[in-house]
């Protein structure tokens, strides 16, 4: 992608009520609009970073052995009821018709995807049973804040599992639990698996995935060699001035970013649907469920969060939206640049050749604004041509996360490239 054709703009200036960076930088570098409080339009930057994060998913996913659907995200109002959460959730989203109905906006999915899947489930040899989706979901928050973590409007993936015992259940769940470990390590973050409480719906099994982050809603009790974690608001006060029962360390307390959860669900919702089986005894009974989330756009905010500097977003390569930004200066001298520009376009043409993903800087602007704004965007690795690298037949070298540059000659670019 040529900048100069990239409909968006950078920001020299970031959002005046920007209190995080996701909110600062995913603003200023293009790559999402705030459309209001908590509504994010995302632009072509920011939906290839999205696409990426969602694709490393879907594939953690698909091994799994999950199949991925999409289910409406406008709800009857007589699921909810069924359920009781149509006036017990404070944050749904209530929406009248003009033909006197009402429905729901879909903050989440149990109301629509147990019914569905009780339509084919027959008999215990047709489970277990996993399915997912990748879709935006909508709740009534009263204060959305944070940029992308916290909004009205956002992305996610939410799996569903149904199982025909409580062994099997548990053992997917340990499954998803590992997958989830090493997707978002996939992604450039590593997490913390956090014991919680999980709300009134679920029964033993309840886990979160933070990544520690000043950012965060959440303080989590952390112990630093064992790695056992808990949500304070779970944490038993009388153990605050305790050790860690397991290896004697001192308890450390972080501030946390919520990108991910797993719940136990049993029954219930199988209950309030009526969804049963046959067992292999003959007898009827209730399947059991398992829930399992990923905010996909608060992920891409909390990889901001942990991953940037003064000057602007640091990205991991596996979700960086081009894995190279291809800059270029200009030169006084006309045959200077002429060759600038030959030499520009034919590096541009052969990394894309190559397969490598380019953003070209060939904008009319000054040395200053396309390094800012290379340091804004935050692509992996930064290419730079000018009067004085071609000077030596080179490039300027230099990734995103560290300090010192070096030349490349010319006739090795590509063959660097390919190690990136």
């Amino acid at each position: 992608m040529r900048l100069s054709r990239l409909f968006t703009k950078t920001s020299k200036s970031a959002p005046a009520d920007a209190e995080t960076a996701n909110a600062k930088y995913l603003i200023q570098g293009g790559f999402v609009h705030q459309e209001m409080a908590g509504v994010y339009s995302w632009l072509p930057l920011g939906l290839r970073v999205l696409h990426k994060v969602e694709n490393i998913i879907r594939e953690e996913m698909d091994k799994l052995g999950a199949q991925e659907i999409r289910m409406s995200a406008l709800q009857p109002k007589e699921s909810w009821e069924i359920t009781g959460r149509w006036n017990s959730m404070d944050v749904l989203f209530k929406v009248p018709s003009q033909t006197n109905k009402e429905y729901a906006l879909g903050p989440t999915h149990e109301e629509i995807v147990t019914p569905l899947v009780g339509l084919f489930i027959h008999s215990y040899k047709d489970l277990p049973v996993a399915v997912y989706q990748i879709q935006s979901k909508f709740r009534d928050e009263l204060r959305a804040k944070s940029g992308v973590m916290r909004g009205r409007e956002f992305g996610m993936k939410d799996l569903y599992s149904f199982h025909a015992t409580q062994g099997d259940l548990e053992n997917f769940y340990g499954k998803v639990m590992d997958v989830y470990i090493k997707l978002f390590h996939r992604c450039g973050i590593d997490t913390k698996v956090v014991e919680a409480s999980g709300g009134p719906f679920t029964k033993k099994l309840s886990h979160e995935f933070q990544v520690v982050s000043d950012a965060g809603e959440d303080v989590i009790v952390i112990c630093p060699k064992c790695e056992v974690a808990q949500n304070s608001e779970m944490f038993d006060p009388g153990a605050v001035k305790k050790n860690c029962p397991t290896c004697g360390s001192a308890y450390e307390y972080k501030k946390g970013i919520e990108i991910g959860n797993i719940f136990d669900l049993g029954s219930k919702f199988a209950d309030a649907f009526k969804v049963q089986l046959m067992d292999e005894a003959g007898e009827r009974q209730t399947i059991l469920m398992g829930c399992y989330g990923i905010g996909t756009t608060r992920l891409v905010g909390s990889i901001v969060e942990v991953s940037h500097d003064e000057r602007g977003i640091i990205w991991p390569k596996s979700v960086a939206p081009y894995a190279v930004h291809l800059v270029t200066l200009k030169s006084k001298d006309a045959e200077i640049q002429d060759r600038i520009d030959e030499e520009s376009e034919d590096l541009y043409d052969t990394l894309i050749k190559e397969g490598v993903e380019v953003l070209w800087d060939d904008r009319d602007a000054s040395p200053g604004e396309k390094l800012a704004d290379a340091d804004l965007i935050g692509c992996p690795l930064r290419i730079l041509i000018s009067e004085k690298t071609l000077k030596e037949d080179s490039v300027e070298w230099k990734f995103r996360g560290e300090k010192e540059m070096r030349l490349v000659n010319l006739r090795d670019v590509i063959e660097e490239s390919r190690s990136i």
